[in-house]
């Protein structure tokens, strides 16, 4: 192990990542004295050998601080455009005021017999910032250490601090270098190929929704989605549709964070929907016993679905990216909803004196932090302001009319709204088609992507939504059938204002038609 030489074996470190002197076990810290030489010798003696360290190296990178003080000499040379060798360096040093502290001309001449050329530069600044990494996590274990003993000490806190620590080793030390155009090409025709088979074009998390994958394909790793609607629209009943076409359908692990609904209440909801049994009925109990059946075999593969549910009232920015990363590391998790972004809690900080909209400006930044750092999508509910109610006209929802905060929009990476025209006493839509049952899927912000508005079936007994094909006329009596034909032999009558007349089968099995090779052309059918 090489010498310290200051002489001083017990005395602090003095900064976060460099400086010498022994840590509090008694051990020498990690150090690679003979390459930092090494490094620094070269630096002086090859001009483009820094353009190749330049990324992977800091002034904290070196252990002994006149280390440091001649790299950050270099660093000022080279952002000056000077040449940089033995006398520049020295000259530098001496401007700067810094050349005893250094260890002298005669120590910077040394350097440069450490080495005989550049040509390892590279793997030598590796090892070097490898050994600063430790040194790292040295510091932070000992600070955790000493925090943890603290008896006014918030361990919640404590845990993100500790995580957030780690993270950003890893972020500052290990860069993603750049990638000759060849190297990318071959990667993108690999990706091109492994998607040529899928005809959905799905890239992301499925939603289950033919036509919104087919705008989004899907919900894409890193983005923030924000849906954002009035009570009673039903954006709980939405992301459950989601997070259930995910988990059961494409066997994605999910995860919500419900602040408003307790954790039976939105399984309970979930029943409603997998079963389909009116949600009156699961909310009071009152099933008959064909329906206990019915409950108990549909809601088999609901049972065994990744769904993980998290209740906590309240819940803080920094519980939920302790969880977030828990959840990721532990099932990997691959889409996070929570429900709803206004009654979280920002971080915790003495003398708070902020407003609200700062608050929420401070997490929504949050959750697209989290969305980056964890690769994965994460859809934020939101209420809309009461002017949407004021205003005129079919009432529909628009930018402006996010609450609380304009960074709602800025941060996130899609914006939609829930609307359905028939809460506000519109029967009908532009073409003349009933809106009873028509929920809206409105894009107003789509950062890769276009802006358009996607019609859903909205089911309000079971709290579902579903698919809706727009090319097939429906009346209000189908939502009161929940999607499901009536039955004749159940004894249950429609008549002919309830029907509509199918096109003919000639187009063959891959056309449009509701029930290819199930009814002749022609025969009406109910709907």
């Amino acid at each position: 192990m090489a010498e310290n030489n200051t002489g001083n074996k017990t005395r602090n470190w003095k900064s976060p990542r460099g400086g010498e002197g022994t840590s509090q076990l008694g051990k020498m810290p990690p150090q690679a004295l003979d390459l930092e030489e090494a490094v620094l010798g070269a630096l002086m003696l090859e001009k483009e050998a820094l353009t190749t360290v330049v990324d992977i190296l800091s002034p904290d990178s070196f252990y002994k601080d006149s280390h440091k003080l001649i790299y950050e000499s270099i660093l000022d040379l080279f952002n000056q455009g000077e040449p940089i060798d033995l006398l520049t360096v020295t000259n530098q040093l001496r401007k700067n005021g810094n050349l005893e502290l250094a260890g002298g001309a005669y120590h910077i001449t040394e350097l440069t017999s450490k080495v005989s050329s550049a040509a390892n530069i590279e793997y030598h600044a590796r090892i070097v910032t490898e050994q600063a990494m430790k040194r790292d996590m040295i510091r932070i274990a000992s600070e955790i250490q000493k925090e943890a003993y603290e008896e006014t000490t918030d361990v919640f806190e404590l845990l993100d601090k500790m995580e957030q620590s780690l993270f950003e080793i890893s972020e500052n030390n290990i860069k993603k270098n750049y990638a000759d155009m060849r190297s990318i090409m071959r990667e993108a025709i690999v990706e091109l190929e492994s998607k040529k088979g899928q005809k959905d074009g799905l890239t992301g998390v499925p939603s289950g929704f033919t036509s919104l994958d087919r705008v989004t394909s899907g919900w894409q790793k890193s983005d923030l989605v924000i849906i954002a609607a009035r009570p009673a629209m039903g954006k709980t009943a939405f992301v459950l549709s989601v997070l259930r076409n995910a988990a059961v359908d494409h066997s994605r692990p999910v995860a919500i964070f419900s602040l408003e609904m307790s954790s039976i209440q939105l399984v309970n909801r979930l029943i409603s929907s997998e079963a389909e049994l009116d949600s009156e009925k699961i909310k009071k109990g009152n099933l008959a016993e064909y329906e206990w059946q019915q409950l108990m075999h549909k809601t088999s593969k609901l049972s065994t679905a990744p769904i993980f549910v998290d209740d906590t009232p309240a819940l803080s920015i920094l519980e939920l990216r302790a969880k977030c990363r828990r959840l990721k590391a532990q099932n990997d998790v691959q889409l996070i909803v929570i429900d709803y972004l206004q009654l979280m809690s920002g971080e915790a900080k003495s003398g708070n004196n902020g407003n609200r909209e700062q608050e929420i400006s401070s997490i929504s930044r949050a959750l697209k932090k989290i969305a980056k750092e964890l690769s994965v999508p994460v859809i934020a509910l939101s209420q809309l302001s009461r002017a949407v109610e004021t205003r005129g006209g079919d009432k529909r929802p628009q930018l402006s009319d996010l609450r609380e905060s304009g960074a709602i929009e800025q941060d996130a990476d899609i914006v939609m709204f829930l609307y359905r025209p028939e809460y506000y006493g519109i029967t009908e839509d532009e073409e003349g088609h009933s809106t009873a049952g028509v929920g809206e899927v409105i894009i107003a912000k789509h950062r890769n992507g276009s802006l358009e508005n996607v019609k859903l079936r909205f089911i309000g007994k079971y709290t579902k939504f579903t698919d809706l094909d727009i090319n097939t006329p429906y009346k209000a009596q189908d939502a009161l059938y929940g999607g499901r034909f009536p039955s004749q032999a159940s004894g249950q009558g429609f008549d002919q204002d309830n029907m509509i007349r199918l096109g003919s089968k000639a187009n063959g099995p891959d056309s449009d038609d509701p029930f290819p090779g199930g009814m002749d052309s022609g025969e009406e059918a109910p709907f």
